[in-house]
């Protein structure tokens, strides 16, 4: 079904849209993937959230993450079952989390400042399919990421809901794992893969 979605998708914008290179091409497929991805696992994870009563907080959850997600990038699984079940783990568990435990505000507010840095030294993270070669590019969007973290930071502070505070702080720390090379390590993917794509370019 996917592959279905991807070809017809793919013929749509070679029909209308002639002159896109395969560049070009492949960053489409990769965002179609994304969508594609996003939208079927909506549909399971999503009713499992509301048999867990946490529905409502999932979907802060992923505005949260994916304000975030979106300009600094990050690492994605290799398998889409990986993925369907990494997803609903963490989609069903933090925000149910977030409904239980209270701690401090400036324990908040540490962690999310500690989140920003990473992000300042590792966003964007791209991946081997979508490697994220300009360099404009690249500075785009990390000041874009930087600038979205900090908004959910002065959230933080302004909301006075200790539930959100909490689903505001997985958030972001949820889509900062996901941009560390260290993570990138420890599931055995390439790190910087414009680097690798520019030196085959040489």
């Amino acid at each position: 079904m996917k592959q279905r979605f991807l070809s017809y998708s793919s013929n749509l914008i070679k029909k209308y849209y002639p002159e896109t290179d395969d560049i070009k091409m492949e960053e489409y497929r990769y965002n179609l993937e994304c969508f594609y991805i996003t939208v079927t696992k909506a549909l399971i994870i999503l009713p499992i959230t509301f048999i867990f009563g946490v529905l409502l907080e999932a979907l802060l959850f992923l505005l949260v993450f994916n304000f975030v997600r979106k300009p600094a990038h990050g690492l994605h699984a290799t398998k889409s079952w990986i993925c369907l079940v990494s997803s609903t783990i963490i989609v069903v568990v933090l925000p149910y989390i977030s409904k239980i435990i209270k701690y401090p505000l400036i324990y908040k507010f540490v962690l999310e400042l500690i989140a920003l840095l990473l992000i300042a030294l590792f966003a964007p993270a791209d991946t081997k399919k979508a490697p994220i070669i300009k360099k404009q590019r690249r500075k785009n969007l990390k000041i874009k990421a930087c600038i979205n973290t900090t908004i959910l930071i002065i959230l933080t502070i302004i909301i006075d809901n200790n539930v959100m505070q909490n689903i505001i702080v997985f958030g972001i720390w949820t889509a900062v794992i996901m941009i560390l090379p260290l993570t990138y390590k420890l599931f055995k993917l390439p790190y910087n893969n414009y680097k690798t794509y520019l030196l085959n370019m040489n």
